[in-house]
């Protein structure tokens, strides 16, 4: 399978299944190589990175809600160039994409940005993260700038300005759109008794993008692909969103609660999953099967009985 997640074009970016973890996921590298099968994945995209260093957010980072979780990281990272030298052998390695999260910054952040990035083969592509409220002119000039590159620009809308942004940003230069960036909300820790700010997770979110989806995908150039999450936990819901007019999905809270579960969307949207025989006995079939699998379990031979005697 060969999907297309970028506009067509000579630097265009093709993957072979249509889901990958959402920036601030899975890390800078490889983490989950333990619980994941990253060879199931389309492309693997980083945590956001910005090019000075930030610290971690201080106080308190997550608060669970009645629908979901508050999380408030601060987004710390080492810096783009540490995250590039530290990570760079490890993505070389990736049997599939890696795509890095540049969080928004000003048009000469950008530029020195690019500097850095479009000389590093392991990157495959950008993702460019516009800050919440951020201006309609303001974006327009962020993506022009970051258009230059010559690798593939993926441009994250923010949660309340999708709507207004998505032909601006898609006329500035952007090779395909990620709808969208979480909400920001607040909540009070009860340990604390304070109010905190953050992004808002869980699976209420999905009726919400899953409109926005529905109605850009009308409305954007028909060549623009879309890339869409928020709320996906289930194999269900991302094909709502390849419904709905997205060509690929971005998992994340599914994945920090069941790291196997994007894996397990990665297999049903890539047509790796077995359907069960009716006569299938428990041993013989679980819910993750992959074809190979299911073929070597029909193909094996017999396993020998012991000698009752």
């Amino acid at each position: 399978m060969a999907i297309e997640i970028t506009k067509p074009g000579k630097h265009s970016l093709i993957v072979s299944t249509p889901v990958m973890p959402a920036a601030g996921t899975l890390g800078f590298g490889d983490r989950y190589k333990a619980l994941l099968n990253y060879d199931m994945l389309g492309a693997v995209v980083t945590n956001p990175v910005t090019l000075e260093p930030w610290k971690p957010a201080a106080g308190t980072r997550i608060i669970s809600l009645d629908a979901g979780v508050l999380v408030h990281t601060g987004l710390p990272n080492p810096g783009l160039a540490k995250v590039i030298s530290q990570n760079r052998r490890v993505w070389a390695s990736m049997p599939v994409p890696v795509i890095v999260h540049l969080a928004s910054a000003s048009t000469s952040q950008i530029k020195r940005a690019l500097d850095l990035i479009d000389t590093v083969d392991e990157i495959a592509g950008l993702e460019l993260g516009l800050r919440d409220g951020i201006i309609r002119n303001e974006a327009i000039d962020l993506v022009s700038e970051a258009a230059k590159m010559e690798k593939p620009l993926l441009v994250r809308l923010p949660f309340y300005e999708c709507g207004q942004l998505a032909l601006p940003v898609a006329d500035a230069g952007a090779d395909a759109l990620v709808l969208t960036a979480p909400p920001r909300g607040t909540a009070r820790d009860e340990h604390t008794g304070r109010l905190v700010s953050g992004r808002v997770y869980g699976p209420l979110i999905k009726p919400i993008v899953l409109r926005l989806v529905g109605r850009l995908a009308r409305e954007i150039p028909t060549d623009l692909p879309i890339i869409a999450g928020g709320g996906i936990h289930s194999p269900q819901d991302a094909r709502d969103y390849i419904e709905a007019g997205a060509v690929a999905v971005q998992v994340d809270t599914a994945t920090w609660a069941r790291p196997k579960m994007l894996e397990r969307i990665a297999r049903d949207l890539g047509g790796w999953i077995a359907t069960r025989q009716k006569d299938a006995l428990p041993d013989e079939w679980n819910p993750d099967m992959s074809h190979t699998e299911a073929m070597e379990r029909r193909t094996a031979p017999p396993t020998p009985r012991s000698d009752p005697s």
